[in-house]
């Protein structure tokens, strides 16, 4: 059968990029080898879907080539998708730094952007796998399990790596590099770090632990939670930091990052002189992690026994506990895939290729890849959107 837009993954990107091409009176197909659509939005959030940010910048995303990200994004506005969501009607809420989640459940952003499918006559194929794709006299031949397809535009929005559970394949690098286009190296990003020998063993008695930091890397910094874990460090913090960091960089985390703990040590040797200091810590931190950190760095003795200046170094320690991460939980566990196809060569415009008319390539499977917080769903929806507007 011939489309006029066949797309491949039916994710957040290509959905949206399908509801556009649909709009725009051009037949469209959408392949998705899974089972179900949206797999990735469903599980997104807790089950409800963080599925925009109204603070969007481009100094939210990572990529080789930062001003790419910046076209797209000015044409697709995180306003523009709540208004769809008003539209059909569903709840949502705002978290902290404005990410705004369904008060239900993503099911409704996953049906949501079905019925906006169909009404723009959009044709979507599940359990079907694309096996082989040529490219004859400015149309595209598409081997399918299913029976072939020709389309005049194909466009790419198969994800990246990331949570392998959920159907993710490195399909469309694959495809990118059969048709000469550059694939940058490819990591598990906002993902949990691990450690290993010493600081493992110095840690893993903390399993649990959880508390409000400052996590530090070259010249970024987040405020947010952490989670000790049995491997090593997670939450918030640490993922929104792991999408800066890599193996061998330096890394800090701040345990008390809304005081001058200096200041407050100062205050608390004034007020409780008969204290030990890791009752006093405890009033800090999580009673555990406080008695831990007494027993490994600073020891224990009355407050009013501590100079000022080891009063210092116990500050500095604590707003500069430094991190040797040995590496990564990897795309096991990874919310996003960063690196992937260079935007080098690509319209930013458009996202069609500049080696290949009338292909595209959309969403995480682009060197495109944005903070923790809604910024990637708001990537996918903006590219999609751009893509769509262009196709066929």
């Amino acid at each position: 059968m011939h489309y006029d837009v066949v797309i491949v993954g039916g994710g957040a990107a290509g959905l949206m990029c399908a509801i556009e091409a649909g709009k725009r009176g051009r037949t469209v197909l959408v392949i998705e080898h899974a089972d179900r659509i949206g797999k990735k939005i469903l599980i997104s959030g807790g089950g409800r879907c963080n599925f925009t940010n109204p603070y969007v910048t481009p100094a939210n995303f990572v990529s080789t080539n930062p001003h790419f990200c910046k076209s797209a994004l000015a044409r697709y506005s995180p306003g523009d998708f709540i208004a769809m969501v008003e539209r059909h009607g569903i709840a949502y809420h705002e978290k902290e730094s404005g990410q705004l989640f369904c008060d239900v459940s993503s099911k409704l952003i996953v049906q949501m952007l079905l019925d906006e499918c169909e009404q723009a006559g959009v044709r979507i194929d599940l359990n079907r796998c694309v096996d082989r794709v040529d490219y004859v006299d400015n149309h595209f031949d598409l081997t399918t399990t299913h029976r072939p397809v020709t389309a005049r535009s194909l466009v790419v929005a198969t994800g990246g790596l990331s949570i392998p559970p959920i159907g993710a394949t490195g399909w469309g690098y694959e495809l990118a590099r059969q048709f000469g286009h550059r694939v940058l190296a490819t990591r598990g990003a906002l993902v949990p770090l691990t450690l290993t020998g010493r600081q493992l063993e110095q840690y893993e008695g903390l399993s649990g632990v959880a508390l409000p930091v400052e996590s530090i890397c070259h010249d970024r910094r987040f405020r947010a939670g952490m989670l000790i874990t049995h491997r090593g460090l997670s939450g918030p913090a640490i993922l929104q930091i792991s999408l800066y960091w890599h193996p061998g960089d330096d890394l800090l985390v701040n345990l008390a990052p809304d005081i001058d703990a200096f200041a407050w040590l100062v205050e608390q040797q004034q007020a409780r002189p008969a204290a030990e200091l890791r009752t006093v810590l405890a009033g800090l931190l999580p009673r555990r992690l406080a008695q831990h950190l007494c027993e490994l760095w600073f020891g224990s003795r009355l407050m009013r026994q501590y100079r000022a200046a080891e009063l210092r170094d116990i500050a500095e320690q604590l707003q500069s506990w430094p991190i040797v991460a040995a590496g990564t939980e990897g795309y096991r566990t990874a919310e996003v895939t960063a690196g992937g196809v260079d935007t080098r060569e690509l319209s930013s415009a458009t996202m069609e290729s500049s080696r290949v008319p009338g292909l595209y390539f959309i969403g995480e499977v682009v060197d495109v890849t944005g903070q923790l917080g809604g910024f990637n769903f708001q990537w996918a929806w903006a590219s999609g959107f751009a893509a769509g507007q262009a196709v066929g």
